[in-house]
């Protein structure tokens, strides 16, 4: 004897209809800008991750209209963009919020306190990993590296590097977005939102007064190995022993680093949760409990 579908409590449903298409105003500028991008590239199908971030400026996330539009624009199967959007995490494929705040969990941030600063985050905004605040301010989530592991532990907003934070001082920074007032991350050009931040990513410039002469985002302690190998700097031992002993003065003095040469996030100006004990590093909770 054999059973029905539904009778298996399987519904085989309806195929899902072509997604729709932008207004035609949104869509008239869309294709200005998607003609500007494409000119850039010898091959059209290069154009790809560029207009992904373009109509992601759009909306805030990549949705199955955007996905058309760049198929449509690029001589593309909607598969093959879907493809593509779906294996970078840098596409959102839901709605966010103006502010992606990223930990980075990984190693070394992690050992530094990142399990901590999450875990903090999660419980102050009522979130969580991915998920929005009531407001629509901030999307919380964690990540696997933020590539600043000299800056542990490393929070990202909007891919802007945010350092040295500890659980007090990444709950005021989210506390001031939500509030609206000025944020300003710890290198970098100025924040702006989620929308702005992926139309600058698509190739177009930030016009926003300022914001060039603030770019650049290796610090110090970035570029301190770099200065050695140059000979720009004296060969100096960054981290004082650990015992307290004497320096081995065979090989000079011990170098003081000064709070602007930050050669090491060990010799930090900034506390960091490794040494705050009112937040020590550990194990953060199962995502969830």
């Amino acid at each position: 004897m054999t059973t029905s579908s539904s009778e298996r409590g399987v519904s085989l449903g309806m195929p899902e209809l072509p997604a729709p298409d932008y207004p035609d105003d949104v869509r008239a500028r869309l294709e200005a800008d998607a003609r500007e991008v494409v000119a850039r590239y010898p091959d059209s199908r290069s154009a790809l991750l560029p207009l992904l971030h373009l109509v992601q400026s759009e909306e805030g996330h990549v949705t199955r209209t955007g996905m058309r539009f760049c198929a449509d624009v690029l001589g593309l199967t909607t598969a093959e963009v879907t493809a593509v959007a779906t294996f970078y995490s840098m596409y959102r494929r839901r709605a966010g919020g103006d502010y992606q705040v990223g930990v980075c969990t990984n190693t070394l941030c992690a050992v530094m306190g990142g399990d901590a600063l999450f875990e903090s985050l999660q419980e102050h905004l009522g979130v969580g990993n991915g998920e929005t605040t009531e407001d629509g301010a901030i999307t919380l989530e964690h990540i696997e590296c933020n590539a600043a592991c000299d800056y542990a532990p490393v929070v990202m907003i909007n891919w802007e590097f945010f350092d040295n934070q500890t659980p007090e001082s990444i709950r005021r920074v989210v506390d001031d977005l939500r509030a609206g007032r000025e944020v300003t991350p710890t290198r970098g050009a100025p924040l702006c939102t989620f929308k702005e931040t992926s139309r600058i990513l698509a190739g177009f410039p930030d016009e926003r007064e300022g914001a060039v002469a603030g770019g650049g985002s290796g610090g110090p302690a970035s570029l301190a190995g770099l200065k050695l190998a140059k000979g720009e700097a004296p060969a100096a031992r960054v981290v004082h022993p650990r015992d307290g002993g004497p320096a081995d003065t065979a090989k000079g003095p011990v170098h003081d680093p000064s709070p602007t040469e930050h050669l090491s996030s060990h010799d930090a100006p900034q506390e960091t949760s490794a040494s705050d004990p009112a937040h020590p590093a550990g194990p953060t909770a199962e995502e969830g409990e």
